[in-house]
């Protein structure tokens, strides 16, 4: 008890630990009666019985702090009418500027509820600073104010009335007609939005980049409302043009008449002479699907992607590569037929210093023989399954340990001489003279007979060639025909898939056409 008086002076009051365990049976009762007494009592009764005066207002304060943190330390919890009540904050009480920012970085669809929510957010939500933002994060739009001022238009109106409308038609497209198949190219350009056809050269090399011409173009004018024009036309100017936007497909309509069938666009060579010509049927009338580009992984035997070849008298055409486990894909996607060539990834063709190229019938021989042993497999599998299609082509599954592994290996090899063989003709001779690997693969092409609609498919034998990671080749060896593909150099925007079932549906779309035919057949 004398051990701790020192310490017990000053909370006698609130009761010792030390002191109560000190006390005996009776004491202790006696002690908390008086406790709760006094916790019933007011602080001016209290003092009263003490013989103290009153505490003053200010002191009650301390009184009530120094009586929590007794409350802490005891492990007894402290009344919530004792605590100051928290001070008040809102979104609102923040500076203009702070707002501004906050405002900018949120996503487009929380901004019209913000505008609804007060007067100020309101207010704050037609500072341009905000739209100018949007406009560049979103849409690459790096104009200046001075280009705004001289049409008399804010960012928020160029969001609002020309950008966040079309956004759904910017990406890379494919003309959806019978005849001649082109690419669209939709981007931002400046203050408009313009789309831009793809237009084969006669003498442009393969490895050179894509040609575009502009198809039409969208802008904001005098009346702050945007207005689509046709750019096409052999004799008129830019017009009005209706556009109507679909998901992932739009048409576009003309009135003009100078870019019908009737007065196709002609490719002509560097003297001007017409050397061959793209028909178009109802020009006037124009409808696109939307092109995805193949999605790339890790294991793929080169990055996927757009490819042009020579291959006929039309001029350059493009082809898109993807893979699918076992397979890769070559699907043409531009000129006047229906390609679709597959390539086996585990039908490795081995090329002990590259002599089979010299060996034109051993390199034939070998692919027959592959062929035979393909066809065989599949046909056990049927009888297996039960089904009449083949194994599936594995183009959903992921590369197998097995693929993997044999192209981590073939990686690994030096390259051998590539020589075209003898009596083989192709339209590109500056093709690489060294080349790394090459698999057996089958082309499936598709002819149309427009007067009856008449659907033919030819199904020829072929070797890939991979040169390097930009080049590769195909040789059919029935045909005596070498066709060399370069990686197209050109930089797309708003073409990655949403998800591989979504770049399914696309391959789907350019395999079966316009009118919904098929132009694959299983193997």
């Amino acid at each position: 008890m004398e051990g701790c008086a020192c310490l017990c002076v000053v909370g006698s009051l609130r009761g010792c630990q030390c002191c109560q365990e000190c006390q005996g049976p009776a004491e202790k009762a006696a002690a908390d009666g008086k406790s709760c007494r006094q916790k019933r009592q007011r602080p001016a009764e209290m003092a009263a019985a003490d013989g103290k005066p009153a505490p003053a207002p200010a002191e009650k304060h301390i009184e009530a702090d120094e009586a929590a943190g007794c409350c802490a330390g005891s492990g007894e919890i402290a009344s919530p009418m004792l605590l100051p009540p928290p001070p008040h904050c809102s979104l609102q009480d923040l500076p203009v500027e702070m707002l501004v920012e906050i405002f900018a970085s949120l996503p487009v669809t929380d901004l019209p509820s913000l505008a609804l929510a007060c007067t100020k957010f309101h207010h704050i939500l037609h500072i341009d600073s905000i739209w100018r933002r949007r406009c560049r994060e979103e849409f690459g739009v790096c104009e200046n104010l001075q280009n705004l001022e001289t049409i008399g238009m804010s960012y928020r109106e160029v969001y609002a009335k020309l950008l966040h409308p079309y956004r759904h038609i910017l990406g890379l497209w494919q003309l959806d007609t019978e005849g001649y198949r082109t690419l669209l190219n939709v981007v931002v350009d400046g203050l408009g939005i313009t789309g831009w056809t793809f237009r084969p050269c006669l003498n442009t090399q393969v490895d050179g980049p894509m040609q575009f011409e502009p198809a039409f173009r969208i802008r904001l004018t005098e009346r702050k409302s945007a207005a689509v024009e046709c750019m096409e036309g052999r004799h008129s100017r830019p017009h009005n043009c209706h556009m109507q936007i679909q998901k992932d497909r739009f048409t576009t309509l003309c009135k003009k008449t100078d870019h019908r069938k009737d007065s196709p666009t002609r490719l002509r060579d560097e003297w001007g002479r017409v050397l061959a010509q793209e028909v178009r049927q109802q020009y006037d009338c124009l409808t696109y699907r939307r092109l995805y580009l193949p999605p790339s992984h890790r294991d793929d035997l080169i990055r996927p992607g757009l490819f042009q070849c020579n291959c006929n008298a039309y001029g350059l055409s493009i082809a898109m590569l993807s893979f699918h486990g076992k397979y890769a894909r070559l699907t043409k996607v531009t000129g006047n037929s229906n390609h679709s060539l597959e390539i086996h990834l585990m039908r490795r063709i081995q090329l002990p210093d590259g002599e089979i190229f010299r060996n034109f019938s051993e390199l034939s021989r070998v692919v027959q023989e592959i062929d035979k042993q393909v066809i065989r497999e599949q046909q056990q599998q049927q009888q297996e399954d039960g089904t009449e299609e083949s194994e599936g082509h594995g183009w959903q599954s992921p590369a197998q340990p097995s693929v993997i592994e044999s192209l981590a290996a073939a990686s690994e090899e030096q390259p051998v001489p590539f020589v075209l063989p003898a009596d083989v003709l192709s339209r590109d001779q500056n093709y690489p003279r060294t080349c790394r690997m090459c698999f057996y693969g089958v082309d499936t092409v598709t002819y149309t007979a427009t007067l009856n609609g008449f659907a033919y498919t030819g199904r020829h034998l072929g070797v890939f060639i991979l040169f390097d990671e930009n080049h590769f080749g195909f040789i059919w060896p029935e045909l005596n025909y070498f066709i060399l593909f370069s990686r197209v150099q050109n930089t797309f925007q708003n073409v990655e898939a949403p998800s591989s079932q979504a770049f399914l549906e696309t391959l789907k779309n350019i395999q079966s056409g316009p009118s919904g035919r098929s132009s694959f057949h299983a193997l």
